[in-house]
């Protein structure tokens, strides 16, 4: 069963942040995660929260999902991202 991985990000240093953003993407497809959202135009539709930038990336199962974030290849990426943004990040399992 499909699991996905939300993002909420505030980026605080853009410049370094490209780095990030440069080496995530191979760390994603290594582990079996594709992009379904990545950053783009949002509307709020009820409530308070606001985020600046949200990313939902797809991965076969949440056990693969955990598996990538554990990945050598996402933590040097993380490193990379280090000061440059601040995120909230949960991987959550999909339905039937």
């Amino acid at each position: 069963m499909s699991a996905y991985l939300i993002v909420e990000t505030e980026i605080t240093d853009p410049e370094q942040y490209e780095q990030y953003k440069a080496a995530s993407p191979g760390a994603i497809a290594a582990g079996g995660g594709r992009f379904l959202v990545r950053g783009g135009e949002m509307a709020v539709l009820e409530g308070d929260w606001r985020p600046s930038r949200l990313v939902v990336v797809e991965f076969p199962d949440l056990e693969a999902a955990k598996t990538f974030y554990e990945s050598d290849e996402y933590q040097a990426a993380i490193k990379l991202r280090e000061g440059a943004a601040n995120l909230n990040m949960v991987a959550v399992q999909g339905v039937d």
